[in-house]
């Protein structure tokens, strides 16, 4: 399922989380999918362990899978990971813009300036 590409500017550590994200958000990687260990997915992908275990810490830091020991490492079974994130992001960026004294409406339009989305436009 997972494939990395040598020539990408991107590091392979950070094309794995990426995929894998995508593979749970799309329903692919359902929750509690085992993955394959570290070591597997490296020889697999022709790529050190290191690379992969990064990755997976990646994912883990951020609730996307759990190391559950000598089980193994899984999917996570709890509520959808990207969206948990977001929501973390969402509260993050709202503290910030709070903080400095900014209201709604100049959040919007710094979310906004941040998609490329010019007034008006969706």
């Amino acid at each position: 399922m997972l494939t990395v590409d040598p020539r990408s500017a991107v590091p392979p550590f950070e094309q794995i989380r990426v995929q894998v994200l995508a593979l749970v958000r799309q329903g692919q990687l359902a929750p509690e999918t085992r993955l394959p260990t570290v070591r597997r997915l490296a020889a697999d992908l022709a790529l050190a362990p290191n690379t992969v275990a990064r990755a997976y810490r990646e994912l883990e830091l951020n609730g996307a899978i759990e190391t559950r020991g000598r089980h193994g490492t899984f999917v996570s079974g709890h509520e959808d990971p990207i969206q948990r994130q977001a929501q973390r992001a969402a509260e993050d960026y709202a503290g910030r813009i709070r903080a400095l004294g900014l209201g709604r409406a100049e959040a919007a339009a710094f979310l906004d300036a941040a998609f490329g989305v010019v007034s008006g436009e969706p």
